[in-house]
C-alpha cells in the first residue's frame, strides 16, 4: 500500500512534465517566440507586455520563459537562457526573488494592487530586473485597475509588468494603451499531433495515429488540453492506445456514420439515413453533435474537391484518401445545397420543440436532393417526347408533319411501291386544297362531309398529296421562319417570346444564322428546338446540307466577352468586312 502511495505522489502530469522551459520548445507560437527574442538579443524591453489568446496555448509558459531569460547573464547568441548562471539556477529550483507571480482571479482588490505597488520598488537582487506576471489580469476590478494605472504607466527601471488574459475585451482601453500587445493563436491539430507524439515516444506509449488526431480535434487548439486527454487514455487504455477506445472514451462519432449518411443521401436511401441517426441516438450521443459533425463533414469534401484547398483538411492519410474519393461522387451543387439545409437545421435546433424530427427532416432533404435533380431531368426528357394525343395545351403538328407522315404511309404500302414489272410507281400530281390542321387531329368532318380521322390511307393520300418542295431564298426562309414561329404558338408564352426577339440570317443556300440574345436562349434552343427547324425546312425547301448556326449578339446585350466566338460576334457586327473577310479566306477560330 505504501509503494502505490509513493507511486501516485511521483506521478507528474504531461502538461506539467513536458512544460517547454526555452522558446525553442514552444509549440505553435513561433511569430511570438521570435518576436521576444530579437528584443532580449536586441536590449529593447518595454516596460509592460500583455499576451491574450484562448487557453492552453502558451501564455504563461512564454512569460515564466521571457523573465528567466531576461535576467540570465550569459544569454546564447540564439537569444535563449544560459540554464548555468546563478539567475536561471534559482528559477529552475523555484527560489528566484526577481520573478513575482500574482493570480488576478483571487487578488483582485484595490489592496493587493496597492501591496505590488509597494513591492515593485525593491530593487532586485539578482540581475537587472523584476518580473511582474499578472495572470487572468482581466479578472481585476475597476478600482484595482486604476490604482494600477499610475505604476505601470511609470515603473520604475528594474520593474517589468508581463500580464496574461484571455479575455482581452475587459481590459480597460487605458491599460491596453501601455502594454505591447501579443495575440497568441489556437495551436494546429498538426503541430499538437506532433507534440503528442513525442510525449507518448518519451514514455513508451504506442498509439494510433486517427487516435492522436481525434484527441487534437477534441482539444480545439489547446496544447494542455490535449496533453490531459493523453493522460487520460494512458490511464485506461495503458501503454496502448488504439482509435476505437479513443472516441468511446471521448464520446466522440466516429468518421464512419458520416460517410455512411452522405453515400446514402447521394443514392436518395431513406432508410439508411434515418436508421444510421437512430443508431447514433441510441448510443447516447446527442444529435446536435450529429449535425454540427455533418455540416463539417460536408465542409471537408467540398475542400477535397480541389487540390489548392486540400491542404485546409484536418486528417491523416488514410481518411484523406477516404474524402477524396467521396468528394469524386459528390457534385458541387449537391455539396451547397447539404451545407445550406446542416446550416439551417444547426442554427434553428435548439430552438425546435421537437430536435429529432427537426433534424430527421434535414436529412429527408438531402435525400432529396439528387432525387430532385433526376426528377428534373426526366422532365426535361418527357417535353422533347413527340405528341401522342390532342390536346388544346400542347401545340399542333404542322402542315409539313402531316404531308410527311402521310407521305411515310404511302411508302409502307407495297402495292403504291412498286407494279407488277418491279418500276416504281409514277406519282401523280394532284390539285392541293386546304384544311384544318385541329380536325386533322380531332377527327372532325371537312366541309365535304368526308371524315379525315376514319378514312383508310387511300383517302388521306388524296387529301394530303405530296407538295413540291421550293428553292430556298431569303424572301422564302423569312415566311417559313414566320410559319415556324406561329406553330410554336402552343409551347407557352416564354417560348413565343424568345422567338421573336431572335434575328434570323440567311447567309448562303446551305447556312442560316440566328442571332440570339443570350447563352440561356442558346442552350434552349439548340436542345429543344434545333432538330425541329432542321426537319421544318428540309420538308419545305429543297435543299442538301443545311446548317443552323446559333451566335449571341453581344452588341444588344451588356453581357461580357469570354468566349472567342463572342468576341469574333463583337467585331463582324461592329465591322461587317470581316465577315466578308472570313469567307472570302475560309478562315475560322482558332
Amino acid at each position: 500500500m505504501k509503494e502505490k502511495v509513493s507511486f501516485m505522489e511521483n506521478f507528474i502530469v504531461s502538461a506539467r512534465k513536458y512544460r517547454p522551459a526555452t522558446f525553442d520548445m514552444v509549440v505553435g507560437q513561433d511569430t511570438i517566440t521570435n518576436t521576444l527574442k530579437s528584443a532580449i538579443k536586441n536590449k529593447h524591453l518595454a516596460q509592460a507586455y500583455l499576451f491574450c489568446g484562448p487557453r492552453g496555448v502558451g501564455k504563461t509558459t512564454c512569460a515564466r520563459i521571457f523573465a528567466k531569460t531576461i535576467n540570465c547573464i550569459n544569454i546564447q547568441e540564439n537569444g535563449e537562457a544560459c540554464d548555468k548562471c546563478e539567475s536561471c539556477l534559482s528559477f529552475n529550483t523555484l527560489r528566484s526573488f526577481n520573478i513575482h507571480e500574482l493570480d488576478a482571479a483571487s487578488n483582485n482588490k484595490v489592496e493587493d494592487i496597492r501591496s505590488l505597488n509597494d513591492q515593485v520598488r525593491i530593487p532586485p537582487q539578482i540581475g537587472k530586473y523584476s518580473i511582474y506576471i499578472i495572470d487572468e489580469v482581466h479578472m481585476l476590478s475597476s478600482s484595482a485597475f486604476n490604482a494600477f494605472l499610475k505604476t505601470l504607466e511609470e515603473p520604475p527601471s528594474h520593474a517589468i509588468f508581463i500580464l496574461a488574459t484571455t479575455e482581452k475585451h475587459k481590459i480597460i482601453p487605458t491599460i491596453l494603451s501601455r502594454c505591447q500587445i501579443f495575440d497568441f493563436n489556437r495551436i494546429k491539430v498538426e503541430a499538437i499531433v506532433a507534440r503528442l507524439m513525442y510525449v507518448a515516444k518519451n514514455e513508451s506509449v504506442t498509439i494510433e495515429e486517427e487516435a492522436l488526431h481525434t484527441i487534437a480535434h477534441k482539444a480545439d487548439g489547446a496544447l494542455r488540453d490535449a496533453l490531459s486527454i493523453f493522460d487520460q487514455m494512458v490511464s485506461l487504455c495503458g501503454k496502448k492506445i488504439i482509435y476505437k477506445d479513443v472516441i468511446e472514451n471521448l464520446n466522440v462519432l466516429d468518421y464512419e456514420y458520416y460517410f455512411r449518411s452522405v453515400d446514402a443521401a447521394l443514392k436518395g436511401d431513406v432508410s439508411t439515413v434515418l436508421m444510421t441517426f437512430n443508431e447514433i441516438l441510441e448510443k447516447g450521443f446527442d444529435g446536435h453533435n450529429f449535425v454540427a459533425g455533418l455540416n463539417n463533414h460536408f465542409r471537408d469534401l467540398l475542400v477535397s474537391k480541389d487540390e489548392s484547398t486540400l491542404r485546409l483538411l484536418e486528417a491523416t492519410p488514410a481518411i484523406r484518401q477516404r474524402y477524396f474519393q467521396q468528394a469524386i461522387k459528390c457534385p458541387v451543387d449537391f455539396l451547397y445545397s447539404a451545407l445550406e439545409i446542416g446550416s439551417n437545421c444547426d442554427v434553428s435546433y435548439k430552438s425546435s420543440k421537437n430536435p429529432r424530427l427537426h433534424a430527421e427532416l434535414s436529412l429527408l432533404r438531402l435525400c432529396r436532393i439528387t432525387a430532385g435533380s433526376v426528377e428534373e431531368t426526366e422532365k426535361k426528357k418527357a417535353d422533347n417526347k413527340p405528341l401522342n394525343k390532342a390536346d388544346n395545351d400542347l401545340p399542333l403538328p404542322s402542315k409539313s408533319e402531316i404531308v410527311r407522315n402521310a407521305e411515310d404511309q404511302e411508302k409502307r404500302e407495297p402495292a403504291r411501291q412498286e407494279n407488277i414489272a418491279g418500276k416504281h410507281t409514277p406519282v401523280i400530281e394532284k390539285e392541293t386544297r386546304s384544311f384544318s390542321i385541329r380536325e386533322i387531329i380531332s377527327g372532325t368532318e371537312e366541309p365535304g362531309g368526308k371524315n379525315i380521322s376514319s378514312a383508310p390511307s387511300q383517302n388521306l393520300e388524296k387529301t394530303a398529296s405530296p407538295v413540291l418542295k421550293a428553292e430556298l431564298t431569303a424572301d422564302s426562309f423569312a415566311s417559313a421562319w414566320k410559319e415556324f414561329t406561329e406553330n410554336l404558338k402552343g409551347e407557352g408564352a416564354r417560348i413565343l417570346s424568345m422567338f421573336k426577339t431572335i434575328r434570323p440570317e440567311m447567309e448562303d443556300e446551305h447556312t442560316i444564322k440566328l442571332h440570339l440574345s443570350n447563352a440561356a436562349q442558346k442552350d434552349i434552343f439548340i436542345q429543344n428546338y434545333r432538330p425541329k427547324l432542321l426537319n421544318f425546312l428540309e420538308n419545305k425547301f429543297i435543299v442538301s446540307e443545311l446548317e443552323i448556326e446559333t451566335t449571341i449578339d453581344i452588341s444588344e446585350t451588356n453581357e461580357l466577352l469570354y468566349s472567342d466566338e463572342q468576341k469574333l460576334n463583337y467585331l463582324q457586327n461592329k465591322y461587317p468586312v470581316l465577315k466578308d473577310f472570313k469567307k472570302t479566306f475560309n478562315l475560322d477560330i482558332t
